[in-house]
C-alpha cells in the first residue's frame, strides 16, 4: 500500500489541472492552427501564381487570401462589439501585400481570441444584424477560414503544391 501511495504521488504531476478557461482556451488552439496553415499557404504559393483561379467564376488564390484577411476583420471586430470593413480583396493583389495585410487581420483577431474568457464566451454581440454570443462570433470565424483552406488547398494541389496540413511533420 506505501508503494502504491508513493506512485500516486509521483504521477500527480502528469495529471495536471485543466486550464482554467477549458473552452475558450480550445478555441483558440483551434484558432492557432488554423492560422498557422493560412499563413503558410499564402507563403507557400508562388507569386505568379497568386492570379490563379480554377475557373473564371470563383475567386483568385491571392483574392482568397484578401477575403480571409477581410473576413477576419469583419468577424473578429463583431467578437470586439466593432465594425472593420477593409476592402483587402479588392485592393490589394502582390503577395507581399496580401501577406503583410493577412498578418495584421490574424494580429487583429489574436486580441479577440487572447481577450475571451468562458466567463466572456456567453456575452452578447451584434453579428450578422443578430444578437450572438461573443464565442459563436469567433467560432463562426474559424469556421470560416477552415472552409476557405479548404479552396486554398485544392488550388495548391492544382499547382502541385502540398498544403501545410499535409506537410510531413
Amino acid at each position: 500500500m506505501k508503494h502504491l501511495a508513493m506512485a500516486v504521488l509521483l504521477a500527480a504531476p502528469v495529471f495536471a489541472q485543466a486550464p482554467a478557461n477549458p473552452i475558450s482556451t480550445d478555441l483558440k488552439g483551434v484558432w492557432n492552427q488554423i492560422k498557422g496553415n493560412i499563413a503558410k499557404s499564402a507563403e507557400k504559393m508562388p507569386e505568379e501564381q497568386y492570379s490563379f483561379r480554377p475557373s473564371p467564376d470563383v475567386r483568385s488564390y491571392g483574392q482568397l487570401i484578401g477575403h480571409i484577411a477581410d473576413a477576419n476583420y469583419m468577424i473578429c471586430g463583431a467578437s470586439k462589439g466593432e465594425q472593420k470593413m477593409m476592402g483587402i480583396e479588392k485592393s490589394k493583389t502582390s503577395k507581399a501585400e496580401l501577406i503583410a495585410a493577412l498578418a495584421e487581420s490574424a494580429a487583429y483577431c489574436d486580441a479577440a481570441f487572447d481577450s475571451l474568457t468562458d466567463a466572456t464566451a456567453a456575452g452578447t454581440v451584434k453579428m450578422f444584424g443578430r444578437d450572438r454570443p461573443r464565442i459563436a462570433a469567433l467560432q463562426t470565424n474559424v469556421s470560416h477560414v477552415y472552409e476557405h483552406y479548404g479552396n486554398l488547398v485544392t488550388y495548391m494541389r492544382m499547382k502541385g503544391l502540398v498544403p501545410p496540413s499535409s506537410e510531413r511533420r
